[in-house]
């Protein structure tokens, strides 16, 4: 099995040595472990949320040289981006600045407010539930057809904290879902919001129910921010997976994808 969202400390809101996670994907018998952490910010330096940008090369340099001790294991080097339109250029010549062997897309602020920060919450109660969602859901589409990312991390991330619109949005998320099959990308089954809010993965069984007929290919990630949430919750993801009509899993190699089937 693998677990590509991984974080380590440099983002500064999570825990733990990057050793002892893969020490955790070697204990519940990971094939992949995948490290993605937070990409610099451009807009802004918050040492809460990412790592600077001075980190970055140690932090690839730390992963691969975990990736050349790893016995039994095979250690991946990720990055979770934040999509930033206006950025594209600047945030596209970041990325091509390492040799990652995929690239995680995430949607994290909407307009400049960081809608799944906790220190940001009033914003759900400034605006209207339906224009949160049709403004995320429009970000999304829009980083996958930037061509910058393999994976679209936490496809509907903007439910984290249960709110939700009280309208129809089906027509929304079927035109999300197109994008995604136009762009190519590939989205995770991400397990980190059973541990949210919210209660479940990110994404709801009905947005993955889509992404299966449309063929758009998954992969998984725990977003563990701590050693012992690597893997967490995957005998549910997979269960979730299969049920939607999935048999397979991409992995990724220098932002070549190829797949393994659901064990």
């Amino acid at each position: 099995m693998i677990d590509y969202h991984v974080h380590t400390a440099r983002c500064g809101h999570a825990d733990g040595e990057m050793l002892d996670y893969v020490a955790q994907a070697h204990k519940i018998g990971l094939l992949e472990l995948g490290f993605a952490d937070h990409l610099p910010l451009l807009t802004q330096e918050d040492p809460t949320l990412t790592m600077t940008l001075g980190e970055l090369s140690g932090y690839v340099q730390e992963v691969n040289s975990l990736a050349e001790d790893a016995d039994g294991i095979i250690v991946k080097l990720g990055i979770e981006a934040d999509y930033l339109p206006g950025l594209e250029g600047e945030t596209a010549a970041l990325l091509a600045s390492c040799d990652f062997d995929y690239v995680i897309g995430s949607i994290h602020f909407i307009d400049g407010w960081g809608f799944d920060d906790s220190r940001y919450l009033e914003g759900y109660a400034q605006k209207d539930i339906h224009t949160i969602y049709e403004d995320y859901f429009r970000l999304v589409a829009q980083a996958a057809g930037s061509g910058m990312f393999d994976i679209i991390g936490h496809l509907d991330l903007v439910k984290k904290y249960g709110f939700r619109p009280e309208t129809d949005i089906t027509g929304l998320l079927e035109d999300t879902v197109a994008a995604l099959k136009e762009a190519g990308v590939c989205v995770e089954i991400n397990t980190a919001g059973l541990r949210k809010p919210v209660g479940e993965v990110y994404p709801s069984e009905t947005i993955l129910a889509l992404c299966a007929r449309a063929g758009v290919p998954i992969t998984l990630g725990s977003d563990a921010h701590r050693p012992d949430q690597v893997g967490m919750d995957f005998d549910h993801a997979l269960r979730l997976a299969v049920v939607a009509g999935y048999r397979r899993l991409a992995v990724f190699n220098k932002r070549e994808r190829d797949y393994i089937d659901i064990p």
